[in-house]
């Protein structure tokens, strides 16, 4: 296989370029560029999602099923890494000589296509953050290019192509994913002990956050109050404007008020002088940060603070956190992609604080390795709901070699109960639900499906 050059010039004498895996939430955004930028684009796919309808709505040729043959006339072949190494398509594109690179490596070269190139990373918030600032940038007409790891409802997905030099990116710091791309502008939002079946160390996760700010070539937005994240900037010689809840920072809010409903307003500060009072549309204290990060970032990328204001005040959130699904006799359904006990309890007790009769919890533990290093936080979190359901544990990418189940879990939560399906979960959850009750669904795999049945059984139960 050739080893193709991690820059720009890639590209340069490139006319068809093939996505091995094109429906990928991460692929299609990078696509919507490369399309935008004008290379002829094909690509592959084994199941049809409603990213296959966006793609084939821009003129894509999408081939179903992956053969050797899809890559013919392709002159650089881009694949996800959720491909097999044993996927017959990925093999013929690996042998074929042309240049075959992982779909983080693109996102890098694009990177470097940008003049301000503001790559959100932090264990925690990513989405969010990344959401808030494209929508922020979007409404003060700055038309940033974006890549975000969940849908932004204004934008229709998890991507756009705009016509400034800014670019909106995601950085995801699983197995070093980050350190393959080129920011300008870092915003850092925290550090925390996840994916330590990769890292092993938190030292080494510092470490690695550490390389990537260090990598940056302008300014960097970092989170003040976590120890973990003035260790990563140790060293690193270049602008840092810290925020978060101390006044020692530079920017933080203040006068935090939950109101009615999902919506929460702060004054934020700079250096002890009020900016303004800001509204929030996505509940939870630990959204205030985000939103805080998202504005100073926004700023300094040419908007000013009524413009931030503005933009802010429209943002719904990101789907999969705290995406509302519906309201059905009373009871509201809604979804979160948390999970990592950190996130499922800002997620809970933003829950808590929102005054429902009660918060049902259904929870999607996912790898047998984090259910296992994480078990007691687990149940600790999980106990903040009034009532938990579990479903079995989403392997992913392990096997079940360690002997770990649900039952392991809800047997330290106080009346928790597990199933095996999400049929059963649905009719348990359904069957208890009344009015005045939250019910929300918690993990990073396909416990949305979940929620779903739940919504289609609440109908059915209240008749609505």
């Amino acid at each position: 296989m050739n080893e193709p050059v991690m820059s720009p010039a890639l590209l340069n004498d490139k006319k068809h370029i093939h996505f091995i895996g094109i429906g990928g939430s991460g692929m299609f955004p990078i696509a919507q560029i490369l399309h935008d930028k004008g290379y002829y684009l094909t690509g592959s796919d084994n199941n049809e999602t409603d990213t296959l309808a966006l793609v084939r709505a821009l003129g894509i040729p999408v081939m179903m099923g992956q053969r050797a043959e899809n890559i013919e006339g392709a002159d650089l072949i881009v694949y996800t890494a959720a491909i097999m190494s044993d996927n017959e398509e990925l093999i013929a594109a690996k042998a074929s000589g042309v240049p075959c690179i992982e779909r983080s490596v693109m996102l890098g070269i694009l990177t470097q296509c940008y003049d301000n190139a503001l790559c959100v990373c932090g264990t925690h918030g990513k989405t969010t953050t990344s959401a808030m600032l494209t929508e922020i940038l979007i409404d003060a007409g700055l038309d940033p290019t974006a890549v975000i790891g969940g849908k932004l409802p204004s934008i229709g997905g998890n991507g756009r192509v705009g016509k400034s030099e800014r670019m909106v990116c995601e950085s995801c710091e699983f197995v070093d994913t980050f350190l393959k791309l080129s920011p300008d502008t870092t915003i850092l939002l925290n550090i925390d002990n996840d994916h330590l079946d990769y890292f092993k160390t938190i030292d080494n996760l510092i470490h690695s956050f550490h390389t990537f700010c260090a990598m940056t070539s302008k300014e960097i937005i970092a989170f003040g109050d976590d120890e973990k994240v003035r260790r990563a900037l140790e060293g690193i010689e270049k602008p840092i404007t810290f925020y978060g809840y101390s006044e020692e920072n530079e920017y933080y809010p203040q006068n935090i008020e939950l109101h009615e409903g999902i919506h929460t307003t702060f004054t934020l500060m700079h250096k002890g002088e009020a900016l303004g009072v800001l509204d929030l549309h996505v509940p939870g204290k630990h959204n205030v940060l985000n939103a805080t990060a998202a504005v100073i970032a926004a700023m300094k990328a040419g908007a000013t603070f009524e413009q931030a204001k503005q933009g802010l005040a429209v943002f719904r959130g990101a789907g999969r956190r705290f995406e509302v699904l519906g309201h059905v006799g009373g009871v509201t359904v809604a979804d979160d992609y948390a999970h990592h006990p950190t996130e499922v309890r800002a997620t809970l007790e933003a829950a808590k604080s929102m005054h429902f009769s009660r918060v049902i919890a259904v929870h999607q533990p996912f790898t047998y390795s984090r259910t296992k290093a994480l078990l007691n936080e687990f149940a600790e979190v999980l106990s903040i709901a009034d009532h938990v359901v579990l479903s079995e544990i989403m392997g992913s990418r392990e096997k079940n070699t360690i002997g770990i189940y649900s039952r392991d879990l809800g047997e330290k939560i106080p009346g928790c109960v597990w199933f095996d399906t999400f049929d059963e979960i649905a009719d348990y959850v359904v069957k208890e639900a009344k009015p005045g009750d939250l019910i929300i669904t918690l993990g990073c795999g396909d416990i949305y499906k979940a929620a779903k049945k739940i919504v289609k059984g609440l109908h059915e139960k209240f008749g609505e």
